[in-house]
């Protein structure tokens, strides 16, 4: 593996073509910047947090379980997701058997071993959705910052507002809308 993407001590190594898991859970950029209180962290920080606890715990409760795989935003020097700093670490600490993806851009599966670690698309249903694989979003469990529209004499679009909007856009596109009530069963009836 490349030094982008990491196992845990126990976690398994992939054969060239991936193996057969067929469900990944993607958790992605949940760092302490993020979940900060605001301002320096998302507005929803506060509910979006224990959400996304709550559904790694019924992924690694589940049998089998999900891959489990733990994207983590790489910031510059000074940011607040500077490697190495409190903010860039991860607030689920990954266990044995979990992957960790280090990011640079947007995309985690630019410059990425992202790609190796989810398994070819099983079913034909972002990134994720053009590559073939099913995409599933939870409502509560996913959030953004606020928006300053420089467009548009620097009015702020709430995040809230923006959560919306993403969440339209991927149902749009494919991705399977779900809300935490359906989590007993996200994981067994797949």
């Amino acid at each position: 593996m490349s030094s982008s993407a990491a196992t845990t001590p126990e976690a398994p190594e992939l054969e060239a073509h991936g193996d057969d898991a067929k469900r990944v859970l993607l958790i992605l950029d949940v760092q302490h910047n993020m979940l900060a209180t605001p301002p320096a962290g998302i507005p929803a920080g506060a509910t979006v947090g224990p959400n996304i606890a709550s559904i790694l715990a019924y992924a690694r409760a589940a049998v089998p379980p999900p891959r489990i795989v733990h994207v983590r935003n790489c910031g510059d020097a000074c940011e607040p997701d500077e490697g190495g700093t409190h903010g860039w670490e991860l607030v689920n600490a990954p266990l044995p058997g979990e992957y960790v993806v280090d990011k640079r851009k947007n995309n985690a599966f630019a410059g990425t071993d992202l790609g190796t670690i989810i398994p070819p698309p099983r079913r034909s249903s972002c990134a994720a959705l053009s590559r073939g694989n099913e995409v599933l979003l939870v409502r509560g469990a996913h959030a953004t910052y606020d928006r300053i529209e420089y467009h548009n004499h620097g009015l702020i679009t709430t995040a809230a507002e923006v959560e919306k909007e993403i969440e339209g856009e991927l149902e749009e596109a494919g991705v399977v809308m779900l809300e935490m009530r359906d989590l007993p069963g996200m994981f067994t009836d797949r």
